[in-house]
């Protein structure tokens, strides 16, 4: 109840803020998609980037599968949240295999900061429970 409350009392996100959000929203659904639809259908390229990262060749398409559905959710106005922390849980293993094989990962890092500056440019209920304070003079 409390949640609905905070949501009910913040008001709605400025036209550019929206739009910059769903913006972001966009470009990452798209990148992952891409990304996914490589791992699933077994792409060459793909399946040399995570050989090189030590994945087993018959765990892309797993991967892949999982990334897809994280994908789907976090497309979905409803249930973006959720999708939001499946994609945060997928790049932090992501960031995990990158350390240990000593590639560079901040690549995941600022995609995750992307996913989630999207939802906070489009949901009154982040920006309520991360509130930003502006120079207030």
């Amino acid at each position: 109840m409390e949640a609905q409350t905070l949501y009910l009392n913040k008001k709605a996100p400025s036209k550019s803020a929206n739009v910059t959000g769903w913006v972001i929203t966009a470009l990452c659904v798209l990148f992952l998609l891409f990304d996914a639809i490589m791992k699933i259908i077994k792409n060459v390229y793909s399946m040399e980037g995570s050989a090189k990262l030590g994945i087993p060749a018959e765990q892309v398409q797993g991967i892949g599968l999982v990334l897809l559905i994280a994908t789907i959710i976090y497309a979905i106005p409803r249930t973006a949240i959720l999708g939001a922390i499946l994609i945060s849980c997928y790049l932090g293993g992501a960031v995990a295999i990158m350390t240990r094989v000593h590639e560079p990962y901040y690549f995941p890092i600022v995609f995750g900061i992307l996913i989630w500056v999207s939802l906070f440019l489009r949901i009154p209920a982040l920006r309520a429970l991360f509130p930003v304070q502006g120079n207030q003079q």
